[in-house]
């Protein structure tokens, strides 16, 4: 059977992320936002939670992790680098190493940009991308506390994976995100046809993630930097790619 993956709505526009094995009957959930949306769903599934895996240390992340380590014992896994601002860690991971989680393997990747100490989780043989707010859904986290060039390298390191690769971040921002993307590139087929879809389901109150890397490539302007049709676009056709990345973060920040 397939690994069960099922986005959690939590607080005003964050996700977190079930993952079940219906072999080895372990679950996995991708950071901990708060308490009570994550309980509803393992408690009408009948599932314990075995593993709880923590990508930053900001607030709306962690805020329901030790509460849900109490309840269930669970392993809590989170980034060596960071760990004296994240709750306490069982398993204290870096760049490279490679965990059982529910029935898979998980490659950590080191991600820093939006924090110094943001890693996102791989599982290849799942084909999915745990990048909470590293890369977003036609976007990237904010830079609080690192730099354009650290950033650029982290969207770099998972624009490099298959483009079957689904990608599940951690906020509902996508609507936002394509509108800022069109004044990049206001007669974008691909981004106003993404446009559509993003807005039908948001009217159904319908998660808008998670969605495919290819799509991602496709269209976020943050995996494009080095794109020349968008570094023309933007008026920067011979500036740097971690320049043309800085220019569109400074206009999303200001949009």
């Amino acid at each position: 059977m397939p690994l069960h993956i099922l986005t959690v709505p939590c607080l005003s526009d964050n996700y977190a992320y079930i993952l079940h094995d219906d072999v080895t009957r372990r679950t996995a959930l991708v950071d901990a936002p708060e308490v009570e949306p994550i309980r509803e769903v393992l408690v009408g599934h009948g599932w314990e939670l075995s593993d709880l895996l923590i990508t930053h240390h900001h607030p709306d992340h962690i805020d329901g992790v030790e509460e849900l380590h109490r309840i269930y014992d669970c392993r809590v896994i989170g980034a060596q680098a960071d760990q004296k601002r994240l709750p306490p860690l069982d398993i204290a991971v870096g760049e490279t190493d490679v965990e059982a989680v529910a029935g898979e393997e998980v490659h950590i990747l080191d991600v820093p940009g939006h924090t110094i100490g943001h890693i996102a989780f791989y599982m290849p043989g799942a084909q999915a991308l745990f990048s909470a707010d590293s890369l977003m859904s036609c976007g990237c986290g904010r830079l609080f506390e690192g730099t354009p060039a650290q950033m650029w390298e982290s969207l770099l390191k998972m624009r490099k994976l298959p483009d079957d690769t689904t990608v599940y971040s951690g906020h509902e921002y996508t609507e936002t995100n394509i509108r800022f993307a069109l004044t990049l590139e206001p007669d974008s087929d691909a981004l106003i046809s993404r446009q559509r879809t993003a807005e039908a389901l948001r009217a159904d109150d319908k998660p808008t993630v998670p969605v495919s890397l290819a799509e991602e490539k496709r269209t976020n302007p943050f995996l494009r930097a080095d794109d020349p049709t968008l570094k023309e676009a933007i008026g920067m056709a011979d500036a740097s790619d971690v320049e043309v990345f800085a220019e569109i973060r400074k206009r999303r920040d200001n949009f």
